[in-house]
């Protein structure tokens, strides 16, 4: 069984299973998840907790005696394994194979994972983890869903906002749940109940946004649909104040324009994408002409060589122009 994060926070098992897996990039979601469960299980009986955390290492077979000891007693226990980096090894493997072909009685299993890439999905330790267990995802809250996931957590301390205040806010938050959750928090300390205007979120609301640079070729993708470059902007300046390398931007961008022009077949060199991308891949590329592509292959060397100094010109203005070059619409600067 696969849910969300959210759904799980909104429609809570009445029944506990055995074992559950909680695994994505979003902290916020994964912690919330986890202390709904933790809270589950003790009213439910389940009033001992173990925690296993499998660092540099772990002995695996301490999962295996774990499950073994719970069995001769009658006390219910939470049984947790924490896996951070997401990579449990050879040993790890098995064992967590070998632990959900005989999930022990009294116990309800939490396993704690990270984001896992689709190869690791693939692993058998894995695919036995999606098996056996309830599997709640804890994925990243995108742009466009924001601004509702934003009123929902509003409407829970009985307050509102209007669409254009939950714009604003979504702005000022993105790319951070955690300081997102802080700042509706502090809004309920600040506010009565009732509808909160865009004039007090202006003045209550800091800035707390955070970006990564992968997060740009999502802005790239939403820009070419709405024509609107000034989150591609907005991403940017964020990623100046807070010391981001402009190398690293470069090669986000240079990598998604390299997959364009092999999906436009300017190119075949480089790695073709992965399936899940092609389709959206094929909908910016015929946005693209062979002459395009190619003026942005151009455009992103000679931004490469602003980066090394030699080229006397500011690399995050050229960063930002190729950004909406790769939209593939003629998009005016942003303000």
């Amino acid at each position: 069984m696969r849910v969300s994060a959210e759904q799980f926070l909104e429609r809570p098992p009445k029944t506990l299973s055995p074992l559950y897996v909680i695994h994505g990039a979003e902290p916020l979601a994964a912690l919330e998840a986890a202390d709904l469960l933790r809270e589950l299980a003790r009213k439910t009986g389940y009033v001992e907790r173990e925690v296993l955390t499998a660092e540099t290492g772990f002995d695996w077979s301490r999962l295996t005696s774990a499950g073994a000891e719970l069995s001769l007693f009658a006390t219910q226990r939470l049984l947790e394994l924490r896996i951070p980096t997401g990579k449990p090894g050879r040993e790890g493997s098995a064992a967590i194979e070998q632990f959900c072909q005989r999930l022990p009685d009294d116990t309800v299993t939490l396993v704690m994972l990270p984001e896992i890439d689709w190869q690791g999905k693939q692993t058998k330790w894995f695919i036995a983890l999606e098996n056996a267990a309830t599997m709640i995802e804890a994925a990243p809250v995108d742009r466009e869903r924001l601004p509702q996931w934003l009123k929902g957590r509003l409407a829970r301390q009985q307050q509102t906002a209007g669409s254009e205040a939950l714009d604003f806010l979504a702005d000022r938050v993105e790319g951070n749940l955690l300081a997102a959750q802080q700042e509706i928090r502090k809004l309920a300390l600040l506010c009565p109940p009732g509808e909160i205007s865009l004039e007090l979120l202006e003045d209550s609301v800091a800035n707390v946004s955070r970006f990564n640079p992968f997060q740009l070729v999502s802005a790239i993708h939403d820009a070419a649909e709405t024509g609107d470059a000034s989150r591609i902007q907005r991403m940017l300046d964020g990623l100046k104040a807070e010391g981001e390398a402009p190398p690293l931007i470069l090669w986000v961008m240079a990598n998604e324009l390299r997959m364009l022009a092999r999906v436009r077949g300017v190119t075949r060199s480089g790695r073709p994408p992965h399936p899940s991308k092609q389709r959206e891949l094929e909908r910016i590329a015929r946005r693209h002409t062979h002459a395009s592509l190619l003026a942005l292959l151009l455009q992103a060397a000679e931004i490469d060589r602003m980066i090394k100094g030699l080229n006397p010109h500011d690399p995050w203005d050229a960063l930002a122009e190729l950004a909406r070059g790769l939209a593939g619409k003629a998009l005016m600067k942003a303000a």
